[in-house]
């Protein structure tokens, strides 16, 4: 997969393996969804599940039992598969 445009802004579309269409996006805690990989310290983590918190907050559980709480204002590039329509 190719980073994101080294301006930060857009996103970048490619195949994964299968043929699943898969893009680099920013994702908040009002954007972020169940199954985005997140790189966190060098390790890809999936979103396994998420709950809402105060103001605006998230609590993210990622499928190896890892807990990340992001605040309304943190921004983390994440991977994302897209569906076919």
């Amino acid at each position: 997969m190719r980073p994101a445009h080294a301006s930060g802004g857009g996103t970048v579309n490619e195949r994964a393996l299968g043929g699943a269409l898969v893009s680099n996006i920013e994702v908040t805690a009002a954007t972020v969804q169940r199954g985005d990989i997140i790189q966190l310290g060098g390790q890809a983590c999936r979103v396994g599940d998420l709950f809402q918190l105060p103001q605006g907050a998230k609590q993210l559980v990622f499928e190896s039992g890892e807990l990340l709480t992001i605040h309304t204002r943190t921004r983390l590039v994440a991977v994302r598969t897209l569906r076919r329509r």
